[in-house]
């Protein structure tokens, strides 16, 4: 969606519908939703699908069933979403509570680590204080690292 169908999209004249609605429909900036939710068969899929698909504001709806990840993207609150897809779906959902473990200094360390992570990702440290100051790295370690690594050319050269 680009800036002239913004543009266009804030100049509209609806009828029938005060200023006042119209401000509070545009209120909302573009999210973009990420909500873990378990889905075992494709009923479970469409089910999830059809829970967030008649929602206003949403402009486009994700589902990966193999991560049990839901995308949904558009002028909604995060929060509505959530509540809109346990009620409607019956099932347990959350927000998407995994990064990619490039972003994370230690994947390994215990509390970021998890078993039932899709393949490539871990929990999000940055979220949960506690795991946070394992998974980090200090800056003497940093130094340790980039002292004796291929990448740098002014490395110490021992061997």
């Amino acid at each position: 969606m680009g800036f002239l169908d913004h543009l266009s999209e804030l100049c509209e004249f609806h009828r029938g519908t005060s200023r006042r609605k119209l401000s509070k429909l545009r209120r909302n900036q573009l999210e973009t939703v990420e909500i873990r939710v378990k889905m075992d068969c494709e009923g479970c899929e469409r089910r999830v699908r059809k829970s967030v698909e008649g929602m206003r504001g949403v402009t486009k709806v994700e589902v990966e069933p193999k991560k049990h990840k839901l995308t949904v993207i558009g002028y909604v609150d995060p929060d509505k979403v959530l509540r809109r897809v346990r009620h409607r779906t019956g099932k347990k959902a959350e927000f998407w509570p995994y990064v990619p473990y490039d972003l994370v200094d230690h994947p390994y360390v215990r509390g970021v680590y998890d078993k039932k992570a899709p393949a490539g990702y871990v929990r999000n440290v940055y979220d949960n204080p506690q795991a946070s100051n394992l998974a980090r790295a200090s800056s003497t370690e940093v130094n340790y690292i980039t002292a004796f690594s291929d990448e740098n050319p002014q490395a110490c050269m021992i061997m």
